[in-house]
């Protein structure tokens, strides 16, 4: 049975995509303290304000989300998009802003006003994907690959992390993104990890998309992993966030006046493929999380974290990882990555840090974990 810890968990569990002492977290091109030294001379200082996150919405019930305010349009060229198609959507319907550059609480609110998602479990998600790879001077993130706009006039010599960086939402067993050690676009769409999506669904689900199916293809997408990617990496926050995007397009992607989990491929592709609603979608009635991972993991309750090591059909168990019935290691894993990231921040960059992570522990502060102030308190 699984611990308290998990049934914390499942009340603000991961709902995406997404990922040394907490392998596959870190933000491959981290600022230096020297570039956000360069950053802070070239910011305006209203820029540096860092504003808590929204709170849950007026309405929460069911509405017209793709709607006259909210055209899809094309991409422009210089915008950017990535590995998660919730995010894809939401800027392609201008819920974000639609060049993909956006501050927390720009994706906390576009989340729950878009998707309905739980405060919490958009909390969760976004500032974890912050912390590791979004800039905490700028207060900025970007929803797929690293650049260096900002959104700011003139734009400051600051390289802005993203959601494309390897191992949290972009991270191996994607059901429709291939694994970045084989390199090519692994943050974009791929037909052929769709196929196997749809064959699954028309398997397991009788041509629609649900928790029968997602246990079934996470467990495949978990072996074949092991089986054709040397580098094949399952730990601490990919650990989670494989099992919330199994989830994610039965809980989001499901017309909220039909909300009867069962998703079809015709809404998947538009989704999945095309960033897109379907036309007169609704979103979901009332907010929610990660409904169901539970279900998902206990399909196949025997996987467990861990890697291949010197080639395919070699996974060891790491028994530092957080798993699914250790919340609380996630969290603590977690802070240790931040810290190796910004070792001895100050002034600014120390406030925004101590602020981010706080904003984080509240999404998760009633699963009994204990808080940890790093950076002290403010």
């Amino acid at each position: 049975m699984l611990s308290s810890a998990f049934a914390a968990f499942l009340s603000i569990a991961l709902a995406a995509s997404p990922i040394s002492a907490f392998p596959g977290l870190a933000s491959r091109d981290s600022l230096t303290e020297r570039q956000l030294g360069d950053v802070l001379e070239n910011l305006p200082i209203p820029k540096l304000i860092v504003d808590p996150p929204p709170g849950p919405l007026v309405f929460e019930g069911t509405k017209l989300v793709n709607d006259a305010a909210h055209p899809w349009r094309e991409l422009r060229p210089g915008d950017i998009r990535g590995p998660c198609p919730g995010l894809n959507t939401l800027a392609n319907h201008g819920y974000l802003p639609r060049n993909g550059i956006a501050t927390p609480g720009q994706i906390i609110y576009a989340a729950q006003e878009g998707f309905n998602m739980w405060g919490k479990t958009a909390r969760f998600i976004t500032y974890s994907a912050m912390l590791v790879s979004g800039n905490p001077i700028t207060n900025l993130l970007s929803i797929g690959g690293k650049t260096w706009r900002t959104g700011l006039d003139p734009p400051p010599p600051a390289r802005v992390g993203g959601l494309s960086d390897h191992g949290l939402f972009e991270g191996d067993a994607s059901m429709t993104r291939t694994d970045h050690s084989f390199g090519g676009d692994h943050a974009g769409f791929n037909q052929a990890q769709f196929d196997q999506f749809v064959d699954f669904s028309n398997e397991y689900g009788n041509g629609f998309y649900n928790l029968t199916v997602a246990g079934e293809l996470r467990y495949h997408l978990i072996q074949q992993g092991i089986a054709t990617n040397p580098s094949f990496e399952f730990v601490n926050g990919r650990f989670f966030s494989a099992y919330g995007e199994s989830t994610f397009p039965i809980n989001h992607f499901v017309d909220g006046r039909n909300y009867n989990g069962q998703l079809s491929m015709a809404a998947a592709e538009t989704f999945f493929k095309d960033g897109k609603y379907p036309d007169d979608f609704w979103r979901a009635p009332a907010p929610i999380g990660a409904f169901g991972i539970e279900r998902v993991f206990m399909a196949h309750p025997t996987v467990i974290p861990g890697r291949n090591v010197g080639g395919v059909n070699n996974y060891v168990f790491d028994p530092t990882s957080a798993d699914l019935i250790k919340f609380c290691t996630l969290y603590s894993n977690f802070v240790d990555q931040v810290l190796g990231l910004y070792p001895n921040p100050h002034g600014l960059l120390r406030r925004n840090l101590i602020l981010n992570l706080g904003w984080f522990y509240n999404s998760i502060d009633d699963s009994g974990c204990t808080e940890r102030f790093p950076y002290g308190q403010l």
